[in-house]
């Protein structure tokens, strides 16, 4: 029988901010200069460059968002790819994946999850490949990492470019290699408690030079000058001499710049990255040892992996044992999202149903259940091994 004892307070925020008195004081820094520059300048491209290292990428070009990091990816697919045709999309992620391949005129295919990853399945990935794919946009959800050899052997072979969503996973690995530096492109987010945060940001990262100066155009209203290559900036002014250099729109794109105000705040919190990683790590381990295997999925892959979050997914449909852990959550004042980040299956979300139907939800029965019995619990540098022992003993008595 459930304890019927009043559970303790633990006061468990989602998330919190991991923006750090010395990250504060960069920017005073910055703003105490005689005469700052605050718009996309100097601290950009380092920025650009120190996470392109970090990274083990050649390329990095900073937004101001995750979400436009997604768009700005999936237009520049568009243009340097074609239009039209189909993108291989997961049903656990964020909306800004799938709305980018909708929004850049691609048509969504689903694919379930594997349920130690919470990413693409890769066999089902495959079945998905017609001739119409044009790319597979991939998620790395919470942390863990999404590849396989099988995956990246086949997409190389058929010449698909992959797309790493890498948004919630910074620092997880894949053979030792960093995630986000396999793909033809990658994407990360530096939101509010994200394993770096610039408090609003983005980073799409490539080794490919063409899918590179598209990107930096895209990010700037499509203007020729923001172009790195003076080779490429001179052939569009020899095809347009009739147009002023400085104003050449190689792309109807966007503006999605960010600032220097952010970028000094990554490039500050940029060095502790590692080290907070592995906190986050040795949290999401104890708690994993210390949940209840017949209750919980225990079993997740975590070789390599870098949560940013407790992933909590009950391991049958239950639904009395779902109403006790969100009452016994609540009653213990931890913050929690059912579901996943995203809000669950994709597929089930207005935005979709319009497109797919009421029934499209069905395509994808191992989302489905993340959705109903699946939350995630915020984790962060500063948590406590006796809360998150305390929170084991809780949800394992709920029997």
């Amino acid at each position: 029988m459930p304890s019927t004892k009043p559970a303790a307070k633990l006061n468990w925020p989602l998330m919190k901010n991991n923006i750090a008195r010395e990250d504060l004081n960069a920017v005073i820094e910055l703003l105490q200069q005689e005469d700052p520059i605050l718009t996309q300048s100097k601290n950009v491209r380092a920025f650009e460059a120190e996470w392109s290292q970090w990274l083990g990428v050649k390329h990095s070009v900073f937004v101001n968002s995750g979400s436009s990091a997604n768009l700005v990816t999936i237009a520049a697919l568009k243009e340097l790819h074609g239009a039209g045709g189909e993108v291989i999309v997961p049903a656990i992620t964020w909306v800004s994946d799938i709305s980018a391949v909708l929004h850049c005129g691609f048509t969504p295919v689903f694919a379930d999850i594997n349920p130690r990853t919470l990413s693409m399945d890769t066999e089902q990935i495959l079945s998905k490949i017609t001739p119409q794919t044009r790319a597979v946009f991939l998620t790395h959800v919470l942390g863990y990492n999404g590849l396989t050899d099988k995956l990246l052997t086949e997409l190389k072979a058929r010449r698909i470019p992959l797309i790493e969503d890498v948004c919630e996973s910074h620092g997880a690995t894949f053979r030792n290699q960093k995630l986000g530096s396999f793909g033809w492109a990658s994407n990360f987010s530096f939101y509010y408690a994200h394993h770096l945060s610039t408090i609003e940001g983005g980073m799409v990262c490539t080794d490919d030079e063409d899918l590179y100066e598209a990107v930096r155009m895209m990010r700037g209203h499509g203007m020729v000058r923001e172009l790195a290559g003076d080779g490429r900036k001179a052939g569009y002014f020899e095809e347009n001499p009739d147009l002023n250099p400085d104003f050449i729109f190689a792309f109807p794109a966007y503006n999605v710049r960010s600032t220097e105000v952010n970028a000094v705040i990554g490039r500050s919190q940029l060095p502790r990255l590692d080290a907070n990683n592995e906190k986050r790590t040795a949290n999401f381990m104890l708690f994993l040892r210390n949940l209840d295997p017949d209750l919980y999925r225990t079993d997740f892959d975590t070789e390599g992996s870098s949560n940013y979050a407790f992933t909590l997914v009950l391991k049958e449909p239950n639904q009395g044992l779902y109403e006790r852990v969100v009452a016994a959550l609540r009653g213990a004042n931890v913050e929690f999202r059912r579901g996943t980040a995203g809000g669950g299956n994709q597929l089930r979300q207005p935005y979709l149903r319009r497109l797919l139907g009421d029934d499209a939800w069905k395509q994808c029965p191992i989302a489905d259940h993340v959705h109903f019995y699946g939350f995630y619990i915020g984790n962060y540098p500063t948590l406590d091994a006796d809360s998150i022992l305390k929170l084991c003993d809780l949800l394992n008595g709920l029997k």
